[in-house]
């Protein structure tokens, strides 16, 4: 038995790249899935070539921007299986440009599919698993942490992570549990990036990244969440929250060269008055 043995996941974004192997994997590991894509050609694909292995599937092809057909690919999975145990938020849009380069039309589009559909799907999600609990896994990025010419994306990334810390305190009381991932992977977003192409790693490929995400939606990992996880395919890493650096300064009163006095400082090792 697959260590997913008897669970129903949906996984978005799934008709190539990562969400093909995330899917494709928890499959193999027993789990019945639904293969969202909005390219419903794509997810009907998939969904065949995991049917072809005698494994329980069908394909959606609703838009994870769209609160009512978010909620219906969540209605989907616990009409067609029974119950929703698993969901991995991985549809996402990237783009690179400086900042006066950026189109306003193109950073709402990906702020859509970035930030909308981890939470709208997390919120249905969230609502049908809270009677018995569940997995949610958000595909987050290690870009959260910035890189040049991707603020609109390093920022829908960021918000995925604070949403999964609040998510996870919010939910654990009903047994759900909410993770991220970071991957790096040789995926399209790669391919259309020619700075990414020429630096990337084409052994890097999805199927590497699978096994955690599997591993996140599995009861091995029952005493995991709240954590963003960063994974290379060879290197793994947890990312902590920032936490505030100590120690402070504290002064009963600030003025302007106060300010200035203390970052001059580095904000180290003096409280009171200086």
């Amino acid at each position: 038995m697959g260590v997913l043995e008897g669970k129903a996941v949906m996984v978005t974004g799934a008709g190539r790249g990562l969400g093909l192997a995330y899917a494709q994997h928890a499959a193999a590991s027993g789990a019945a899935v639904v293969v969202n894509d909005v390219d419903v050609e794509l997810a009907e694909e998939v969904a065949e070539g995991i049917r072809a292995s005698d494994r329980r599937v069908v394909a959606s092809g609703h838009s994870v921007t769209d609160d009512g057909q978010a909620a219906a690919i969540i209605e989907l999975c616990v009409t067609e299986f029974g119950a929703i145990d698993g969901l991995v938020d991985n549809a996402a849009l990237n783009h690179k440009a400086l900042p006066w380069d950026d189109d306003p039309t193109r950073v709402r589009a990906l702020v859509d599919v970035n930030v909308l559909e981890p939470l709208f799907c997390g919120m249905a999600a969230a609502t049908a698993m809270r009677e018995r609990g569940g997995v949610v896994v958000n595909v987050a990025s290690g870009l959260v942490l910035g890189q040049p010419k991707a603020a609109a994306y390093s920022a829908s990334k960021g918000a995925v992570a604070s949403m999964t810390f609040s998510c996870a305190v919010d939910l654990a009381a009903h047994g759900i549990r909410v993770n991220a991932v970071c991957p790096l992977a040789w995926t399209r977003m790669i391919w259309d990036d020619p700075i990414e192409r020429e630096n990337g790693n084409p052994e890097l490929s999805p199927d590497r990244i699978a096994p955690l995400v599997t591993f996140l939606l599995s009861d091995l990992a029952a005493g995991v969440t709240g954590q963003l996880v960063r994974f290379q395919g060879d290197r793994l890493h947890v990312v902590r929250q920032p936490g505030i650096k100590q120690p402070g300064l504290q002064r009963d009163h600030w003025e302007v060269e106060d300010f200035a006095a203390a970052f001059d400082g580095g904000l180290e090792g003096r409280r009171g008055r200086w």
